[in-house]
């Protein structure tokens, strides 16, 4: 097993970085508790570390699209989406924009215009449907590109559908649960990146997905793993083929 403080920048991106970054290719990112929790008193950030900021900043790093529901942009008091000036350096010579896009996935528009998440160094865009309230649509387009894909739901594939046809292949999806689920559901989901914190969170909290009970299941393979100093553990899965 390797161990993420013994590598460089260069090498920890080499173990993140996808085959072809042509292909459309959507990642989830989370961080759990060792008995599951999704969250300590309602925030993500206590189950974090710096050796998971580390790795988050990364796997940031590699995205066109981070796609985020909006209850975790109001929950996890999201800060505007601009990566630091090492990474936007690296992403330039790689060819790629020197930020990624925000994307915030909402049925209800429970937004405010003035959140600062809407600072993001790209323009943000907000997902919906035909059936979100129109006044809300409105008063969000003044700070975001709007997008209506779906009738009374987010059409999620034709989400990722949207995004690939703009170049924007590589979709990393940080949440929160429900959006999760939702993506799982669709099919969606390509590769899941988890963080395991060294801790017991003890009952109460949600798993890190959420929505109606199935039983459907999608066999993922482990693809690499991490530990840390801190004794923070980080898995790589990838959809088997």
């Amino acid at each position: 097993m390797r161990r993420l403080d013994d590598l460089g920048d260069e090498e920890l991106i080499a173990i993140y970085e996808v085959a072809d970054r042509k292909v459309p290719h959507l990642r989830a990112n989370f961080v759990s508790s060792l008995d599951g929790a999704v969250e300590i008193d309602g925030q993500s950030k206590a189950l974090s570390s710096d050796s998971d900021s580390r790795v988050f900043s990364v796997i940031r790093r590699l995205a066109d699209v981070v796609l985020v529901g909006a209850g975790t942009i109001r929950d996890e008091g999201y800060n505007p989406l601009k990566l630091s000036a090492k990474a936007r350096t690296w992403r330039t010579a790689a060819g790629l924009a020197e930020n990624p896009t925000l994307a915030i996935v909402s049925s209800r528009l429970e937004l405010s215009p003035v959140n600062p998440v809407f600072q993001s160094a790209v323009r943000p865009i907000v997902v919906t449907h035909a059936a979100s309230p129109p006044d809300r649509r409105e008063a969000l387009a003044e700070v975001a590109e709007v997008l209506v894909l779906g009738e009374a739901a987010v059409d999620l594939p034709a989400v990722v559908q949207e995004f690939a046809g703009r170049g924007l292949t590589q979709v990393l999806s940080e949440g929160g649960p429900h959006l999760l689920g939702a993506l799982t559901e669709a099919d969606l989901v390509d590769e899941l990146c988890l963080a395991l914190a060294p801790l017991l969170a003890g009952p109460g909290a949600g798993r890190i997905t959420a929505g109606a009970p199935t039983t459907l299941t999608k066999r993922m393979k482990l693809e690499s793993t991490l530990t840390a100093s801190d004794d923070y553990l980080f898995f790589r899965y990838l959809r088997e083929a």
